[in-house]
């Protein structure tokens, strides 16, 4: 029998008001019912917003170390449920058992990670112009925060926007991605457990109209973490604006990849093959462009097509290569976009359709797509996809791969496959990029350096990650003290 979900509002678990529920289905399975959640109503989510203020005095008055503890315990009670969670990850969202697998583990390790962070918040000591003053900083929580957080990514991104909220002392609403709710909802039974005071954390499903946009305007949030489209998190930033609530949204990407003569282009294949489709390519750090340099072109291009028609595809239970996508929606538009490539003149030499055969036919399932001599003017090259199709640019030196690696409205990731330092120098000073990397995928983030991007991949207010979270979810106050 499927589960029926409640909201997480004020240490209880609690039906919707609307008394109507939706359906999360599994990606490689349509047809099963992974579980039901509550459409919740605009009043369920100012109450858990009042819920949230009216726990802000106690959380934000324990201890740092104490509320360390809790989080401590969040991490152990969550990776006791590894298995389970990993499970329930795969069934929802569609990633392959190890992708699926590695995000929960990261997701313990930044419980774990702001657990200790929790014990070294303070402020900074200054010397005083005057005899007998003292003049020092104080960071203080502020007060409760709202997160809107994705389905691609449906427990790192919730514990890495979650867990700096609680450790700095703030209060927190939450409203998961509708399509992969029930990661986030274990998360909760794991803080419950781990004795979250009530209150201090409250978790909200249902549509964006009801639950994300008063999040993002209601009076009483004093501020709003967002990862998702560029569309959505522009609204949400103009929303939060009119009362200048403080605001960091982390948004969409085109990110790209340079390879240069001197590199190894099976290498490459390799780089970009891993960078494009892993996790169906649903990542907003994925590599959509590979900016290729003439000399190795058509080598390049021959074998990252080999790369494309090796990948195994299958329900992620079965840990192959890439799993399905997570809606027929987000299918549906990979499928337009590789129609559109077609019709702009990009040379098809990899995938783009649905494979054939039985095991595909109740999925969400696309082959991995690789499009030649494709123009940097082009849609497939400008907009972003969210699917596993690679895009490949002919460049006749570095200067002109710059100018195309930069061409695009999107700054997030970025990388370039190169044995030459000096290029790999000059890349990392002219990319317009929040993240620079050299020989490595453009998917994959530490968990201790900030994250963030450029031009219309983020708001360019706070980062995320490491201190950078705790920068977010803190003020600072300046202490002036005489005796």
């Amino acid at each position: 029998m499927t589960e029926t979900y409640g909201n997480y509002v004020g240490g209880e678990w609690t039906e919707s008001e609307s008394g109507e529920t939706f359906e999360v289905r599994n990606p490689a399975e349509k047809d099963e019912v992974v579980a039901r959640f509550q459409s919740s109503t605009t009043a369920d989510t100012e109450d858990a917003i009042q819920t949230a203020v009216d726990a802000q005095d106690e959380w934000a008055n324990t201890p740092g170390p104490e509320r360390g503890a809790v989080l401590n315990r969040t991490a152990k009670n969550l990776e006791a449920r590894k298995e389970e969670t990993t499970e329930a990850l795969v069934n929802e969202e569609g990633k392959t058992y190890s992708e699926a697998s590695g995000e929960v583990q990261r997701a313990i390790d930044i419980f774990y990670y702001y657990a200790q962070k929790a014990r070294d918040l303070g402020g900074t000591v200054k010397s005083p112009s005057a005899p007998n003053k003292e003049l020092y900083t104080k960071r203080e929580p502020l007060g409760t925060v709202g997160l809107i957080t994705p389905w691609n990514y449906p427990i790192a991104i919730p514990s890495w926007k979650l867990a700096p909220a609680l450790a700095t002392g703030n209060t927190v609403v939450i409203k998961p991605a509708s399509a992969a709710p029930n990661v986030v909802r274990i998360v909760f039974e794991c803080l419950e457990e781990a004795g979250l005071p009530d209150g201090a954390a409250n978790f909200v499903t249902g549509s964006g109209s009801q639950v994300g946009g008063p999040l993002a305007g209601h009076e009483d949030i004093d501020g709003v973490s967002f990862t998702g489209s560029t569309v959505v998190g522009t609204s949400v930033a103009q929303t939060a604006a009119e009362d200048l609530t403080r605001v960091q949204a982390e948004m969409g990407g085109k990110n790209p990849t340079v390879v240069m003569p001197s590199a190894d282009v099976e290498e490459a294949a390799e780089i970009l093959g891993t960078g494009a489709f892993g996790t169906t390519g649903q990542s907003c750090t994925a590599a959509s462009r590979a900016v290729v340099h003439e000399d190795i072109y058509d080598e390049f291009v021959e074998a990252m097509a080999d790369y494309a028609d090796s990948v195994d595809i299958g329900p992620g239970m079965d840990d192959p290569d890439m799993g399905p996508h997570v809606t027929e929606s987000e299918l549906e538009g990979t499928l337009d976009y590789i129609e559109v490539a077609e019709n702009e003149g990009a040379k098809l030499v990899a995938g783009g359709g649905v494979p054939e055969g039985e095991a595909y036919e109740n999925g969400y399932y696309v082959e991995p797509t690789v499009f030649a001599d494709v123009e940097s003017d082009m849609r497939i090259a400008q907009e972003e996809v969210f699917g596993p199709v690679l895009a490949v640019i002919p460049v006749s030196d570095f200067d002109e791969a710059m100018d195309v690696a930069n061409d695009v409205e999107y700054g997030l990731s970025s990388s370039i496959v190169t044995n030459d330092l000096s290029e790999a120098d000059e890349f990392i000073e002219r990319i317009e990029a929040g993240v620079a990397k050299v020989n490595e995928k453009t998917t994959g983030l530490e968990l201790h350096v900030p994250f963030g991007g450029y031009k219309n991949s983020s708001t360019n207010t706070y980062r995320e990650q490491g201190d950078a979270g705790i920068d977010f979810f803190t003020s600072t106050k300046t202490v002036y003290r005489g005796h």
